[in-house]
């Protein structure tokens, strides 16, 4: 049979998977999750309310750090792209060699965009009446100069917003006080020092209409306890209801336990049936692999991991534990990022679609290792509200497990438009970190 852990009438714990492990575990774990909120419930009006959205665009999204984009989206001098929130444009460039700058995407004039695509540019010009800025800001041309007196020409510069990187990220904050990017992410920092997601690259790149407030779909992947009945598929190899879930300052993580048996599964399934799960096999069909004797699931997957990522890493994997090879570490970066650590490649970014509170987008990056020189990134493979994840064949099996989420999701949301509860109620461990979100949420909200 598969490896179950003993509960002895307790809640089973990421310890006891982490105590399977037969070296030592270096890890950045609490004993138990600091930020234990009483709130349970939380009003629906932040999903449908216009109010609310208007209310998030001033003191949340203009006040906020935010994944814009990777370094590598814009390497050389002159490479930008456009980040969109809620309505709001901003250009993101890199100025010099090794500065990278943001200005809300407005000309100065008569406010028309000044980029609608990445690209490449030598100047920041205007297609409108062709006034143009230096890649710093600096005010550089103005066709009709006699027609401008009354402007003060040396701080008629493109205004600025904060920008930040970490691990090949790059952030912006709109807040012209925001606290420094390392500031803000805080123990973030320490806790993926080890997994260098700044040496690597955009693999894939896949965007998706989603019929829901972005808060909706992002709660969708911030616990695990819903795979029992979304993705059955999977309960065979992870301890669904098992996760232990830690809140921070400004992120929040739950590590998933995987190729052991959790709580949530009725039966006892065979070391065979969870790497047919993981490894997505047909029952009619043989299983490609053999494993030793006394081999079970959870050490074929770390060993076979451990080898795969070698090619890579050369022997700083003997640093990596065997948790961080099979377990699924996922981190929510307030307010919209989720980044995943270990080995596994995904990263996740929600925002709302356009200036709709009940439509979002969801972009899906795979951040993989590279060998040699640095691959380009992939370009932005781009889906409508009806196109499914699993057309896209650079997710794999992820694409499935991703149609299955979004099944609920616009279900989700024309719930919370008919329900005559005014409230969510949260679990009171497994969506722990559900509660951190909207408690830091109503910090900015309430703030003055």
């Amino acid at each position: 049979m598969g490896e179950r852990l003993d509960l002895g009438g307790r809640r089973l714990t990421y310890q006891d998977v982490l105590d399977l492990d037969t070296r030592e575990v270096p890890r950045h774990l609490r004993e138990e999750s600091p930020g234990k909120f009483e709130e349970t419930e939380a009003s629906i009006a932040r999903y449908i309310d216009r109010e609310w959205h208007e209310r998030e665009k001033e003191r949340v999204w203009k006040r906020v750090w935010q994944f814009a984009c990777r370094t590598e989206h814009i390497p050389e001098v002159g490479d930008h792209i456009v980040y969109d929130i809620a309505g709001m444009s901003y250009l993101v460039i890199r100025s010099a060699p090794d500065e990278i700058r943001a200005f809300p995407n407005a000309c100065l004039h008569r406010g028309r965009q000044l980029k609608q695509y990445a690209g490449r540019c030598s100047e920041i010009r205007c297609s409108f009446h062709g006034m143009a800025w230096r890649l710093d800001g600096e005010l550089k041309d103005i066709p009709a100069p006699w027609e401008f007196p009354h402007i003060d020409r040396e701080n008629f510069r493109l205004p600025e917003v904060s920008v930040g990187t970490w691990a090949g990220f790059v952030f912006i904050n709109p807040d012209p006080d925001a606290e420094p990017l390392e500031d803000y992410l805080g123990d973030l920092i320490g806790h993926f020092a080890k997994w260098d997601l700044e040496n690597r690259y955009v693999e894939a790149h896949v965007s998706k209409i989603l019929r829901c407030n972005w808060k909706v779909a992002q709660e969708a992947f911030m616990e695990c306890w819903h795979a029992a009945a979304t993705h059955p598929q999977t309960v065979p190899y992870a301890a669904f209801g098992a996760c232990q879930v830690d809140v921070y300052d400004n992120f929040a993580r739950f590590i998933t336990p995987s190729e052991v048996v959790g709580p949530m599964i009725p039966w006892d399934p065979s070391t065979e049936d969870m790497l047919r799960a993981t490894m997505d096999v047909r029952l009619d069909e043989p299983l490609p692999v053999r494993l030793g004797p006394g081999e079970t699931a959870r050490s074929f997957i770390s060993e076979n991991t451990r080898e795969k990522w070698r090619g890579f890493l050369g022997d700083r994997i003997e640093e990596w534990a065997d948790c961080e090879l099979v377990d699924n570490f996922t981190y929510t970066v307030f307010p919209n990022m989720m980044p995943w650590g270990g080995v596994h490649k995904l990263c996740y970014r929600f925002r709302p679609n356009g200036d709709d509170h009940r439509s979002c987008i969801m972009d899906v990056f795979t951040v993989a290792p590279f060998s040699g020189e640095r691959p380009p990134p992939a370009d932005e493979i781009e889906l409508g509200a009806d196109d499914p994840w699993s057309d896209v064949p650079q997710l794999g099996i992820v694409g499935n497990i991703l149609d299955q989420d979004v099944f609920n999701m616009e279900r989700v949301q024309l719930g919370l438009e008919t329900t005559h509860k005014p409230t969510v109620t949260f679990a009171a461990y497994q969506e722990d970190n559900l509660r951190w979100m909207h408690r830091l949420m109503d910090r900015y909200m309430e703030a003055e």
